[in-house]
């Protein structure tokens, strides 16, 4: 056992060990897991529950095709017919349509408020005065160029006719004959266009309008019986010198129609390019700049096949005359099957309540950081030989292993009770998606715990990101994406939020389902990354991206702050110094603090020259050598700096176990802070076997353990399986492991009972205590402190403590904090007297009381008549005696060792007991405590006088 722990673990042996106690402590916390899983089963269930009481409500006879009772036979007998000439336009939509009602093809015509004219930022004044939009009589403008001007003025002559014919026998043939248009907005089929429902006119495009121009016909087209206007609208057409000149105009005549509507001022624009008499060939601008109420751009029809027409038989009848022309009657949809109303409420509102369910897991693994940080559980792991590496990888593992398995439980439970946002889109496109976000959501918890040092304060923050995003996505982001008008670079920069990266890429799933559902086609396809319009592509790219840069910064900052006493912000500069294993020779500043030692006491200048002699030595036995170490803490809100340590200055060699006592405040533990890499010194420094404990703490960790000042344990792991994992990161395996185990819990007194296997949160205080000793001397470490070790046990486990810690001295320096003066004088083979950050003594148990305790005590107890007689017989056993306690008959008295012989008192206490009544007495030599008071009194008072 002890050969391996010579060695300090691999980074696969400490990892190892991590990973084992993290599967542990994982399973011990299995109902924290269950709920934490539960929370989107739960919300799936409550969107498929809500889902099919929703559909049960449209699944009403209002909803579905209209019906009605026919006598069919003639035999009197009702009979159900049902079909879309029974129907209102709400039951339209799920009627059964074998034979598609057949429209007139329309343009894209603006409304009159809204069509070309002449403003101040479009140079072009052939068009129209802005007065006709008041008067409603603005003309509908076509916009045409090519390299054959009067070919073109031709064409578009041909194009409009110079007047419309109604038979209102046959409307639908004189609409078709025509060039109709319309502003309604189109939707995602043929069925039944707006245009004939909506209650605003139809336009008809000719060359000149005359008063009441206007015609009222009625027709019946598929059994549904329709009543419109035809109106006149002077078609204007305009001659451009290029392409460019027209892309400018429909840029600039692009205007905000109804509040989420866009549309353009120009009907259509053609480029006739090199046409001539043997060639026809023609670019055509149409107008689609709509948008529908589901916030995607171009996903219903476009009214373009007019367009195409009235150039085809411009041409035609340029070439064959005015009499030949191709009659384009109607357009029709494909015929459908009867539906049924649905909706699907995964797809609709599964953005915001799915940003919530993935977002959780930030707060749950931020929170799980902070608790190693606020419990000092990281730090106490690092200084029991825990690399950064290992914890970072097995950490950075274990949480996307913890992410991983709940997106999976996630996503195939949605995709089990049929959830549209889960099954329609493909499943290799969600996998990364969801595998980049939540790396890039643990790379952002351990950059956020950084910045927490309270697990509630993280949590609170953790869970108003969390419910913050989802709603600032789903009431402000969302509308930034459906508005087309929204810079693009607007989007992306919103977008390195991480939060709205997940809402957007959850935003295109939804989208996708939701479109592809309604339409009967397929959801979101990588081929649809291709699209302008999908924004999946630009989340993905922007979440790599940033999880390398914040993983990045993550390991920087954590390095810089959160590692023990902190590293420079420049430590990766250290690779290029050169390292040493030896101890620096003293610098010359060493030569001004001597000049303070030589105020001190003999012994602490005596300890002092030691040093200095030590760090001239190339190698040394000596386990610790601290050199003139100093911690200053700055004066804040108008106080004074504190000097929690003055200078100190101790050699420790292996084998030995250095007390040190010292009253409340006194810096013992800022001193032991130091050395165990929490805080650093502010000047000086300390070698541990040869290594710097401001430049080279890694290393001193392989061989150090440490009991602290308080019980640093994981609440829901047991006393055998902290030792097992501490054991582990000292290089113990198999058989030794076990058997360190099984002696460091006998030897603490943990092992029978079953408390070796109880959880440490269930222990008592003086169990934990124990438990952190045994902690800190399993694997055999070269140097232990112990802050405080018996704090709070009981006088038989106290006992045991002492003679695990006498044992364990062998071949290792131990650094003990006590206010047991018992413990002090059993365990310790040197001590130091600490005051007010400085060493006022040090020595041996028997050096100190002899130095400082050279007198007796003498105590008699007596009636209040006598205690004049008794401090006259102290008076002649000793002149120099000193009073130095007097209550009620009882007094005390140091007596000079040098002035007195014991028979002597003997002899005057028996010469006393024959005059008077003595009911007590009691010579006692000075004691450990003693001497510390002494020492400690005598050290403020000089403090208060400088």
């Amino acid at each position: 056992m002890a050969d391996l722990s010579l060695r300090p673990a691999s980074f696969w042996t400490q990892a190892n060990a991590l990973l084992r106690k993290n599967v542990t402590y994982q399973k011990r916390n299995i109902k924290t897991n269950i709920r934490l899983i539960s929370f989107p089963f739960i919300l799936c269930i409550l969107l498929v529950a809500l889902q099919a009481f929703i559909n049960s409500q449209l699944d009403k006879p209002s909803n579905n095709c209209g019906c009605t009772c026919r006598d069919t036979t003639g035999d009197g007998k009702c009979e159900k017919v049902c079909g879309l000439e029974y129907s209102d336009l709400d039951q339209a939509a799920t009627c059964p349509i074998p034979n598609p009602p057949e429209w007139p093809p329309l343009l894209q015509v603006p409304a009159p408020e809204y069509r070309a004219v002449r403003t101040d930022f479009i140079p072009f004044t052939d068009l129209p005065n802005e007065s006709c939009r008041s008067l409603g009589s603005c003309p509908a403008t076509f916009l045409f160029t090519g390299n054959n001007q009067s070919l073109g003025k031709i064409l578009v002559k041909n194009m409009v006719s110079t007047s419309l014919n109604i038979n209102t026998s046959d409307a639908v043939d004189s609409l078709a004959t025509g060039v109709a248009g319309s502003d309604t907005y189109p939707q995602t089929n043929n069925f039944l266009d707006p245009a004939f429902f909506s209650g605003v006119p139809i336009y008809n495009v000719q060359s000149q309008c005359f008063p009441n121009s206007t015609v009222s016909v009625s027709f019946l087209e598929s059994a549904i019986p329709v009543q419109e206007e035809v109106q006149c609208v002077q078609g204007f057409s305009l001659w451009r010198n290029s392409s460019s000149e027209i892309n400018d105009e429909l840029y600039k005549g692009y205007r905000k129609g109804n509040p989420e509507r866009k549309i353009n001022e120009i009907v259509a624009a053609y480029d006739f390019l090199n046409s001539n008499g043997n060639r026809f060939n023609v670019s055509i601008w149409f107008n689609s700049t709509y948008k529908n109420d589901s916030g995607q751009t171009s996903i219903g029809l476009v009214r373009v096949p007019r367009s195409v027409n009235l150039a085809s038989n411009a041409y035609i009848q340029f070439l064959r005359g005015p009499g030949t022309k191709i009659i384009f009657e109607f357009v029709k949809e494909m015929p459908k099957p009867g539906t049924k109303l649905r909706l699907d409420l995964s797809s609709l509102l599964g953005t915001l309540f799915f940003t919530w369910v993935i977002l959780q897991l930030f707060p749950v693994i931020l929170t799980s950081l902070v608790y190693e940080k606020q419990q000092k559980l990281r730090i106490m792991m690092k200084m029991h030989g825990l690399g950064d590496g290992p914890y970072w990888m097995i950490s950075y593992a274990y949480f996307l292993l913890i992410s991983f398995i709940y997106m999976l439980c996630f996503v195939i439970f949605g995709s089990v009770i049929g959830l549209k946002f889960f099954t329609m889109n493909d499943y290799s496109l969600q996998f990364v998606f969801y595998f980049l976000y939540i790396n890039l959501q643990i790379a952002l918890a351990f950059l956020a715990a950084a910045m927490f040092s309270n697990i509630k304060t993280a949590a609170v923050v953790g869970y108003i990101c969390v419910f913050g995003t989802g709603l600032l996505g789903g009431f402000l982001f969302q509308f930034f994406i459906q508005d087309t008008s929204f810079p693009r670079g607007g989007i992306i920069a919103m977008e390195l939020y991480p939060g709205f990266a997940l809402y957007r890429g959850l935003y295109e799933f939804s989208q996708a389902s939701f479109t592809g559902d309604f339409l009967g086609t397929n959801g979101m396809r990588w081929g649809d990354l291709s699209d302008s319009v999908n924004g999946m592509a630009e989340v993905m790219i922007i979440m790599f991206v940033e999880w390398f840069v914040v993983i990045f910064l993550a390991f920087y900052v954590d390095q810089v702050v959160s590692s023990g006493s902190g590293k420079s912000p420049l430590f990766f500069l250290q690779i290029f110094r050169k390292n040493t294993s030896s101890f620096r020779r003293p610098s010359l500043q060493r030569q001004d603090s001597k000049v303070f030692v030589q105020m001190e006491k003999p012994d602490v200048l005596q300890e002092s020259e030691k040093v200095e002699q030590l760090l001239l030595e190339p190698n040394s036995s000596h386990a610790i050598v601290v050199d003139n170490i100093k911690k200053v803490y700055p004066g804040r809100d108008g106080n004074s700096a504190k000097f929690a340590v003055r200078g100190l200055s101790l050699a420790l060699p292996r084998g030995e176990c250095f007390g040190m006592l010292g009253p409340n405040g006194a810096g013992k533990t800022s001193f032991i802070s130091m050395m165990i890499g929490l805080t650093k010194p502010t000047s000086g420094s300390a070698y541990v076997n040869g290594l710097d404990i401001r430049t080279q703490m890694d290393g001193i960790y392989t061989s150090m353990g440490v009991c602290p000042q308080h019980d640093l344990l994981w609440e829901s792991l047991t006393g055998r399986e902290h030792l097992l994992f501490y054991g582990r990161l000292k290089n113990l395996k198999g058989s030794a492991l076990t058997q360190a185990v099984e002696e460091s819990l006998k030897g603490v007194n943990l092992f029978n009972g079953g408390v070796a296997d109880k959880q440490a949160g269930k222990y008592s205080g003086g169990m934990k205590r124990r438990l952190s000793v045994a902690i800190s001397l399993i694997g055999d470490p070269k140097v232990v402190y112990m802050d405080e070790p018996s704090t709070g046990l009981d006088p038989a486990s106290r006992n045991n403590l002492w003679n695990v810690v006498k044992r364990a001295k062998q071949d290792r320096a131990i650094i003990l904090t006590t206010h047991s003066m018992e413990e002090a004088e059993v365990l310790c083979d040197r001590l130091g007297i600490f005051v007010d950050g400085s060493l006022q003594c040090i020595g041996n148990p028997k050096e100190l009381k002899a130095r400082y305790g050279g007198s007796y005590v003498f105590t008699m107890t007596t009636s209040s008549d006598h205690e004049q007689d008794v401090e006259i017989m102290v008076r002649h056993l000793s002149p120099n005696a000193n009073k130095i306690y007097h209550i009620s008959g009882t007094q005390k008295f140091e007596l000079p060792k040098q002035d007195i012989r014991i028979a002597d008192v003997f002899k005057a206490v028996e010469n006393a007991k024959s005059r008077f009544t003595v009911f007590a007495w009691g010579l006692a030599d000075t004691t450990l405590e003693d001497v510390f008071i002494k020492v400690a009194r005598g050290a403020q008072a000089f403090n208060v006088l400088s």
